[in-house]
């Protein structure tokens, strides 16, 4: 029966291997860790420079400015029991979803494994018991055995491992602001559905009201025979028209609203939302991208690094080591199969070196393995590059067609004004037909409608725009939040 218990640490370089002192032996045996990991600098992960394949063009500068009018008109006019910035709401959507802690949680993975990887770094003990039945004469013999051993030098094996693992943590806590970017994203989009969807629903309304009172009219018209008996039936099929277009916004509504529940935790059919005036002005429609600073190439990075290191590791693992090993056993109950003494004591120290000088072949293809994964790793770079210069390209024609489409609207909604006027009048001295004054009816709250879902339109292309270019967490007021346990630091 064999009874093992071990504890292993080991050092990268002869000058880095700590001193014997308190702060070691509780380093040892205090396996506590830090919660530095949750604290990003992004300054730090966002030193280095993206080159992207020369075959590959520049970012465009997104956009022209809106027109004033439309930055002070997005919430519509309702009488809601709770006010939130939009701010507010997207802090309490990532401080609750379960994808930011399972990407936290991820995170707190790989710290654990750049300690194993640094727990090489220090004093490797274990200890044994041996014991059974080796002959008739040392029937019940037990040996106790203690080993020791510290790692003096491994040309730098130790250090390459643990910078593997920081790599990968690096990716892992891309991997957080890419998961709080996609919340921030959904969550602004579903507020500004709901806004959009609300302002419709009061489109709707008013709509119905119009026709309504036309039908009444011609109804009135047609009982004083003033007007044909068949204007109230087409008045009505447009009333019934808008009665079902009424529905339909209601349960547009409803859907988004249910769906801005989901990501709150809370009913926010009597909450009405308030962005930010500094939402267009930070979103950097109007500056070029800082490519460090997007999450996706951040990871890209990461992979990079990763990849390289790998293949530094394999590099050097033919190389030996050298460790300082120490050992100490007592035989009870019978002979000491080191010394011949009954009952006796052992003990050595030496310096030992290991290597594994071939493996038929395989450090080779490790290397080749690794060559590939840092191809691949800077091929990820390059697409990641290209979705956001696909992406930005993309949105800046949606916003740019939009907010000329919206000027067309606008001066389309005056005109059409004007001529539901006119022809009101005219229908009322017998010039118009009822068909006439319907359809200019319905021609202006078509205009008004289309406006407002070209208007909502751009607000969720930015948004798509600000998660692209990496900038949620400066127009969302994300930095320096805790987040779950997760805190961004400019």
């Amino acid at each position: 029966m064999i009874y093992l218990l071990s504890f292993t640490t080991q050092h990268g370089f002869a000058q880095e291997v700590p001193p014997p002192s308190t702060g070691l032996i509780h380093h040892i045996f205090n396996d506590s860790s830090k919660d530095d990991f949750k604290t990003l600098k992004l300054a730090d992960v966002s030193n280095f420079n993206v080159v992207p394949n020369s075959r590959l063009n520049e970012l465009p500068i997104v956009g022209r400015e809106p027109p004033p009018s439309d930055q002070n008109i997005l919430a519509p006019h309702i009488s809601p029991k709770q006010t939130l910035n939009l701010n507010e709401v997207i802090l309490i959507a990532v401080a609750r979803h379960p994808s930011i802690t399972s990407a936290i949680a991820d995170l707190s993975t790989q710290n654990s494994n750049i300690r194993v990887a640094q727990a090489a770094y220090y004093p490797q003990l274990s200890g044994g018991i041996q014991t059974g039945d080796f002959d008739s004469a040392q029937r019940g013999r037990q040996v106790y055995t203690i080993n020791a051993s510290q790692m003096v030098y491994d040309f730098g094996k130790t250090k390459t491992n643990v910078d593997i693992q920081k790599s990968k943590q690096v990716l892992e806590q891309a991997n957080v602001l890419i998961a709080m970017d996609q919340i921030a994203t959904v969550t602004s989009q579903a507020v500004f559905n709901v806004l959009r969807y609300r302002s419709l629903m009061n489109i709707a309304e008013k709509q119905l009201q119009g026709l309504q009172r036309l039908y009444e009219i011609a109804r009135l018209r047609a009982n004083a025979g003033i007007s044909s008996q068949a204007d109230p039936v087409q008045a009505k099929s447009y009333v019934e028209y808008a009665q079902s277009y009424l529905i339909t916004q209601q349960s547009n509504l409803r859907q988004q609203e249910q769906k801005l529940r989901t990501l709150l935790g809370f009913d926010i059919s009597a909450t009405q939302f308030m962005i930010p005036d500094s939402f267009i002005q930070t979103s950097g429609l109007y500056s070029a991208p800082q490519l460090n600073t997007i999450p996706s190439m951040i990871a890209a990075e990461a992979e990079i690094n990763v990849a390289k290191y790998e293949k530094e590791k394999t590099k050097l693992s033919p190389y030996p080591t050298f460790s300082l090993v120490g050992s100490v056993n007592k035989a009870l109950n019978g002979i000491n199969p080191n010394t011949g003494r009954r009952n006796d004591t052992d003990s050595s120290i030496y310096l030992s070196m290991s290597s594994n000088f071939y493996q038929g072949g395989a450090i080779r293809a490790q290397i080749n393995s690794a060559n590939y994964a840092e191809q691949a790793a800077k091929a990820k770079l390059d697409a990641a590059y290209l979705n956001v210069l696909q992406s930005t390209r993309n949105d800046m024609e949606i916003i740019d067609n939009a907010q000329r489409q919206i000027e067309i609207l606008r001066n389309r909604e005056q005109s059409t004004e004007k001529t539901q006027e006119l022809y009101e009048e005219q229908y009322k001295l017998g010039k118009r037909s009822i068909l006439d004054l319907l359809s200019s009816e319905q021609s202006y709250h078509s205009s008004k409608a289309e406006r407002e879902t070209v208007r909502f339109d751009i607000y969720n292309t930015i948004t798509d725009y600000i998660a692209v270019v990496g900038k949620s967490r400066d127009v969302y007021d994300l930095n320096n939040q805790n987040i779950q346990g997760f805190e961004v630091q400019p």
